[in-house]
């Protein structure tokens, strides 16, 4: 069976087999995706709003909600429409497509996180240069870069999958469509994919993870050197937040994607892919809104009053968190 057609249909088989477990599924995973639109709007929105937020940091971080929103907008709500409506099957239209927009925000996340924590190597090792280093055009600059890559990655694994042939079966042992599970499922010579797709996870993962841990490394030598606790307790306080996100991000990420794809344990893998693609979105607005006194000041006047959002208003790296 050729895929060239667009008209045949992959069936997909779900994080669970066991239709027993339908139900309690469509519930969690229908309370998980409106607590991950809920938050990740809130913070998005809040940071927009909020003069005293328009910095560099947070301008990143309303970068990643975005991101978080794209993720699990990508997902959820067709597993949820498979869930309820009991037949889960996908287009190869639809299948591309959400292939497409889940790899676009699993590389920008990457590598938003390793920007998000050059920030802050920024902001502790060279407060008095930091205006200057990250500037508004710079800051815009290399976000818009971030999503171009993101884009161009996505189009060249999307470009490379579309081709493929599928003669021996059309389930998919996933709960949406993913590059990994699609290649092991096609009956086409894959190895140009499984290349490309390894060269951008070593480019895209531990280039961003090797960034991230350079400049963890020289924050806390930094940090090191200061006498007082509670310059210290100050200086890592800016951190915690994101460094909580990258462990949470990394730790589940890397152990799917940085192997062959013929290594792969389907069954396990896709508990591991529901926690950084569905999950971790969900928490990623919790942690740094809990952990932060300027976002829940700003979010408790955001909830108090009626929002209004006067055009033209820019963020400013002067005042940066330390």
């Amino acid at each position: 069976m050729k895929n060239q057609s667009m008209d045949i249909e992959f069936i997909l088989v779900g994080i669970s087999s066991l239709p027993e477990l339908r139900i309690f599924l469509l519930v969690s995973f229908l309370c998980i995706y409106v607590v991950a639109l809920v938050g990740n709007s809130l913070i998005f929105f809040t940071i927009y709003a909020s003069q005293q937020l328009h910095t560099p940091m947070y301008f990143l971080l309303g970068n990643l909600s975005v991101i978080d929103l794209l993720c699990t907008s990508t997902i959820v709500p067709k597993m949820l429409a498979n869930l309820f409506s009991q037949r889960a099957v996908i287009s190869f239209a639809g299948c591309m497509a959400q292939m497409y927009m889940f790899t676009w925000a699993l590389v920008s996340e990457a590598a938003l996180l390793a920007l998000m924590a050059f920030d802050r190597y920024a902001a502790v090792c060279h407060p008095l240069h930091y205006p200057m280093i990250m500037s508004s055009r710079v800051c815009i600059g290399m976000a818009a870069s971030i999503w171009v890559i993101g884009i161009s990655n996505s189009a060249v694994h999307t470009s490379l999958a579309v081709p493929l042939s599928f003669c021996r079966s059309l389930v998919i042992d996933h709960f949406f469509c993913e590059l990994p599970p699609i290649l092991k499922l096609s009956c086409s010579d894959t190895h140009l994919n499984e290349t490309v797709a390894f060269c951008a996870d070593v480019i895209f993962g531990i280039g961003s993870c090797s960034l991230i841990l350079v400049s963890y490394g020289c924050i806390i030598r930094m940090i090191l050197r200061i006498r007082s606790s509670e310059g210290k307790k100050k200086a890592f306080s800016t951190c915690s937040s994101h460094l909580t996100v990258v462990s949470l991000y990394y730790s589940t990420g890397i152990y799917t994607y940085i192997r062959p794809t013929s290594n792969l344990s389907l069954g396990r893998d896709k508990i591991i892919t529901a926690l950084y693609s569905v999950i971790i979105p969900m928490f990623n607005p919790i942690i740094y809104s809990f952990r932060n006194r300027e976002v829940k000041g700003a979010l408790q006047k955001l909830l108090g009053k009626t929002l209004f959002l006067p055009p033209g208003r820019t963020f400013s790296p002067k005042n940066h968190p330390s």
